[in-house]
């Protein structure tokens, strides 16, 4: 049975959900916080120590105004919500990306990065202007002056060093790429696409995905 200590999600579909049950994008991403916090508890449960959440990516900065602002006062909210509660039930947070949003909500998330800090029960990666190409050049950037650059050197300079790459990658919304996401970390991630919007998506489904994934043969390029 193979060990799971890693997953992560391209959680698509938000904006589709919104438009076709309340008519507005929006309300899709609101709802979307309900999916999260029940895979977060499935985590718990089930002692998975590291969730990876595709929130916002570089990409992402296309989007209208409106819905972009929308997104990081719905982020700004929840923290502030939930915090106190995130931080009593031992769970880490850590910001994959860069920074670069309003003086609060940048002021926001280095609190939470530090509040949880020393919390081991679980820890979620929020990717937030997240972009996997950008990573490999950032990394890239702080190696150039080396000779010889080995496979350790680039994952020791990526976003996620001190993170092992996941077990499990999972996307929802009946889309079948990885949208500039964790491209170097997934070269041996077990890839499942789920039909479903991501505000339908249900602990049943994790449960199915989880129980193929544990019962997967994993070779590793080995025979």
């Amino acid at each position: 049975m193979n060990p799971l200590k890693h997953m992560a999600i391209i959680m698509d579909g938000n904006g589709r959900w919104g438009l076709q049950h309340k008519n507005s994008r929006n309300l899709g991403h609101k709802e979307g916080l309900k999916t999260v916090e029940m895979v977060m508890r499935y985590c718990i449960k089930k002692q998975i120590k590291f969730l990876t959440l595709y929130a916002f990516s570089t990409e992402n900065w296309k989007r209208p105004l409106k819905e972009r602002n929308y997104l990081f006062n719905l982020l700004e909210i929840y923290l502030k919500e939930k915090l106190e509660k995130i931080n009593n039930e031992k769970i880490r947070i850590k910001i994959l990306g860069e920074k670069n949003f309003s003086k609060k909500l940048n002021n926001l998330l280095d609190f939470s990065e530090k509040k949880t800090i020393k919390n081991t029960k679980l820890q979620i990666n929020l990717a937030l202007n997240y972009g996997s190409k950008k990573e490999l050049v950032y990394a890239f950037n702080k190696l150039y002056k080396k000779k010889k650059i080995s496979e350790n050197d680039i994952k020791n300079n990526l976003f996620t060093k001190d993170i092992p790459d996941p077990d499990i990658l999972i996307r929802t919304g009946n889309t079948r790429r990885l949208s500039n996401f964790l491209l170097w970390q997934v070269a041996y991630t077990e890839i499942f696409f789920e039909k479903k919007l991501w505000p339908d998506f249900n602990d049943e489904d994790l449960n199915r995905i989880v129980k193929k994934f544990r019962n997967i043969k994993r070779n590793f390029g080995k025979i």
